[in-house]
């Protein structure tokens, strides 16, 4: 059996069997790419019908990376599939507390979650910057509710935690209750890869 072994020759070949999947869509340029590097991340192009991307959404995202912004994560599965090396050509880097042990002993304390506790502690430094969210439900309704009683307003929300309990409330809650440029897919659809996809998609778009 012959395959393609060149690593670049798979992604463009992949690029090219999802591109008829959101063609009907007619995407921004920008947002094609995004759109592409999920479904590819996920290996299901069913992905095409429940992305949504608030419209200069991935224009802000650009935006903040170019300014040396941070990329604030959920959890370490996030962290670890954002291009670190990348980010570091504008200044920023990838940060995620989940596994802080005053983290863990703030929550038991709290009676919350690691994910809530993390958003909390990480407070201002979400303004102007990126926050990814993949795993975790409750850390996006976190961060939605600083944003509604602090005022915190990050440049840019990828909001793609998975499951069925807390997803997809979080997700519509992102999509109707913010002002603030979000990606997001709907229901229970989402996870780490997803939420790493989206950054990496905004970061291959710049160059330096």
């Amino acid at each position: 059996m012959e395959f393609i072994t060149d690593p670049m020759l798979i992604e463009t070949r992949s690029m090219e069997i999802i591109a008829p999947y959101i063609a009907h869509l007619n995407l921004p340029p920008q947002e094609a790419k995004v759109y592409s590097r999920i479904i590819h991340a996920a290996g299901d192009t069913d992905y095409a019908n429940v992305i949504r991307i608030r419209p200069g959404a991935v224009e802000a995202g650009c935006k903040a990376i170019a300014a040396g912004r941070n990329i604030y994560c959920d959890v370490e599965m996030v962290r670890t599939g954002i291009n670190k090396a990348k980010l570091a050509e504008f200044g920023g880097s990838v940060q995620c507390l989940i596994a802080d042990n005053d983290i863990a002993a703030q929550a038991k304390a709290m009676g919350i979650t690691r994910a809530m506790a993390a958003m909390r502690c990480f407070g201002k430094q979400l303004d102007g910057s990126i926050v990814a969210i993949g795993n975790a439900p409750t850390a996006l309704f976190e961060l939605i509710k600083m944003m509604e009683e602090e005022g915190i307003r990050p440049a840019l929300i990828i909001g793609v935690p998975v499951g069925f309990v807390g997803a997809a409330e979080s997700k519509e809650m992102l999509t109707q209750a913010t002002d603030v440029p979000y990606i997001t897919v709907l229901g229970n659809k989402g996870g780490s890869p997803i939420a790493a996809a989206a950054a990496n998609a905004i970061l291959y778009q710049l160059s330096r």
